[in-house]
């Protein structure tokens, strides 16, 4: 309970008082959270942001303040002086840590009153989003969203603790900065000191952190506001927070160690849990091999199986298009759905449907029968024996299990693999609820690869971003790929120190060790086409300040917003902002974005330009 200086307006909180108060004189503000009249006792619930007070207004007792009480409303802003005094013992309140209490109020005053409000102010509240959002102020009240700001800064004081007695500096640095190209679009800010140029508004401390360590700084960390002009979802914002971190002289193992302790830090002030250290270490080629994506929920199975050297040792085994595919360099994998998860037929041609909203040409399946057949499945047709029982021991099949395929572009079938598995465990119950208290999985993806082929372009590109460190070993491979734009360069070979921490199928984190030495990074440029006077011209300052002693350094950012989701368990990241925007980027509340006035707009040498409306067809 927070520590309050006693003024005029309370001596104590409503969620304060206690057995050990009854006999005190004292003083509440707070909001009517509810009024009852009892047969002539009324009661009234007084609130404010820790907790709930009950009033008690007896006519033989309270005298004039009794019928002022009666005219008390919900909402309205009031003062209550009195007596604590012990509930009789069919009044007290269990739910309540103030329900051993109430208090005999021998003054009342109105302090504010309210219009009734567009919104209940209950725990419960099934307002649509759109009242929520604009009268945010009034959600705010209700005791779920309050817990959840306190959640926020509970989960944010721990970091700042836990990163401080590390020896980390908490630095801010610019939001104003440079637009280059590349990375999402930025917010753009008109100068009017420099008429016809622009800042923009920064989509992280990338650049500056990395600076900081050429500083001399050693250990920073900031809890940034970060801005991107990006298309909006139910869990994306145009600001958002960063947990940003950056460290000299370390190695990935230290970067891990310093995160998993600010982590735990947080789990054990807000939920009392202590987390398991360290975190296990998954490399990326597994994480996609047996859940087709870098960022898998594992706290349910439907693993996927790779097949791919099953059809080669079999030679396709009777089926030609998983040999051609397997042949071209593309994979083959298979997915186990038990027999107690029902699947009949019209709902299996509703999967296929599914995946190819994914791009997949189908979904090849088989239910496995006595001795392990396969039944009427098209694939029972042609498949050969040696290779379906292959298949079968694999993928740890059993009678009355269907088996899913799919095979293509490796890319593809991780895709579509991933999103099956989902949504078969969405289907089947199979992943937990958020509130459900389900267990906390957090483990790190660690290994991957620094550049991925982009096959429209025929070229390699960066998988991540161009200035995470190769492995020592794969410098070679790096060096003898700069030039190579085949699928076969050694650049496809080229890992990384990079990694994403993972908790419950969200990427909460992600950072690698940097690219410190100027010879490295220009390598990795020549791999991705970008020539000497692009870099400079990209990321001039950057380099210069690399050849002036820039130690080994390395960092990461944690997506503060989705953490504070997932340890809040609300139903939405948007409750985790106070004043969030909807999916729209609109501000409901104060109506941004909005017009501003010519004469501010010519001030900043901007003229607006609006696209003509689109014509009815």
């Amino acid at each position: 309970m927070p520590q309050l200086r006693p003024n005029r307006y309370r001596t104590h909180t409503c969620g304060a008082l206690r057995a050990a108060d009854v006999g005190q004189e004292i003083v509440l503000s707070g909001w009517v959270d509810a009024n009852r009249d009892m047969g002539g006792v009324i009661f009234i619930d007084l609130r404010d942001r820790t907790g709930v007070t009950q009033l008690v207004f007896d006519p033989q007792r309270s005298g004039g303040v009794h019928a002022e009480a009666a005219k008390l409303r919900g909402e309205w802003v009031v003062q209550a002086k009195g007596k604590v005094v012990a509930r009789p013992a069919d009044r007290r309140n269990t739910k309540l840590e103030t329900g051993d209490v109430e208090i005999e109020v021998s003054e009342l005053e109105v302090l504010n009153r309210s219009k009734t409000p567009p919104i209940e102010i209950r725990d419960d509240l099934t307002a649509g989003d759109e009242a929520r959002l604009t009268y945010r102020y009034l959600d705010l009240r209700r005791r779920p969203m309050q817990r959840v700001l306190q959640t926020r800064h509970k989960a944010a004081m721990a970091v700042r603790n836990h990163l401080t007695g590390e020896g980390f500096t908490e630095v801010e640095t610019p939001f104003l900065i440079k637009w280059t190209p590349g990375g999402a679009r930025p917010f753009l800010v008109p100068s009017r000191l420099h008429p016809g140029k622009f800042y923009a508004l920064a989509e992280s401390p990338q650049l500056f952190k990395q600076l900081l360590m050429v500083a001399g700084t050693d250990r920073y960390y900031q809890i940034v506001r970060c801005f991107r002009d990006e298309d909006l979802r139910i869990d994306r914002q145009p600001e958002f927070t960063q947990v940003d971190i950056e460290m000299s002289f370390v190695e990935q193992d230290d970067i891990f160690a310093s995160v998993e302790g600010a982590i735990a830090a947080v789990w054990k002030e807000v939920l009392g849990i202590e987390l398991k250290l360290p975190f296990e270490r998954v490399p990326f080629d597994e994480a996609m091999s047996r859940w087709g994506n870098d960022k898998p929920d594992r706290r349910f199975g439907l693993e996927h199986v790779e097949l791919t050297e099953v059809v080669k040792k079999h030679d396709g085994g009777g089926i030609k298009i998983m040999k051609a595919v397997a042949d071209s360099g593309g994979i083959v994998k298979g997915l186990r759905l038990p027999k107690q998860h029902e699947m009949p037929r019209a709902q299996i041609d509703k999967l296929e449907t599914f995946v190819k909203g994914m791009g997949a040409k189908g979904l090849a399946w088989a239910k496995i029968g006595p001795d392990g057949s396969w039944g009427n499945a098209p694939l029972a047709k042609v498949i050969a024996e040696g290779m379906r029982k292959d298949f079968n021991q694999a993928l740890g099949a059993e009678e009355g299990d269907l088996l899913l395929f799919q095979f293509g572009p490796e890319a593809m079938v991780h895709t579509v693999m991933a999103n099956l598995r989902l949504h078969l465990g969405k289907k089947f119950g199979l992943i937990p609820e958020y509130g459900s208290g389900g267990k906390w999985d957090f483990f790190w993806v660690v290994d991957p690869p620094l550049f991925e082929y982009d096959e429209e372009h025929k070229r390699w590109v960066a998988a991540h971003h161009a200035f995470s460190m190769p492995h020592r070993e794969c410098l070679a491979d790096l060096e003898r790929g700069a030039g190579d734009q085949s699928h076969a360069s050694p650049l496809k070979q080229v890992k990384c120190y990079r990694y994403d921490l993972v908790l419950n199928g969200y990427e909460v984190a992600g950072g690698s060790v940097r690219i410190h030495r100027r010879e490295i990074q220009r390598l990795v440029f020549q791999a991705l086409g970008i020539s000497e006077t692009e870099e400079q011209e990209k990321f001039g300052f950057l380099l210069d300040a690399f050849e002036h002693g820039a130690p080994p350094h390395g960092g990461i950012a944690m997506g503060w917003d989705r953490l504070v989701w997932l340890l809040s368990e609300t139903e939405s990241m948007r409750d985790v902002f106070a004043f969030p925007k909807n999916q729209k980027g609109v501000d409901m509340m104060n109506g941004s974005p909005a017009e501003v006035d010519g004469a501010l707009l010519k001030d900043c040498a901007v003229k607006v330009d609006l696209p003509e409306p689109e014509k009815p067809a």
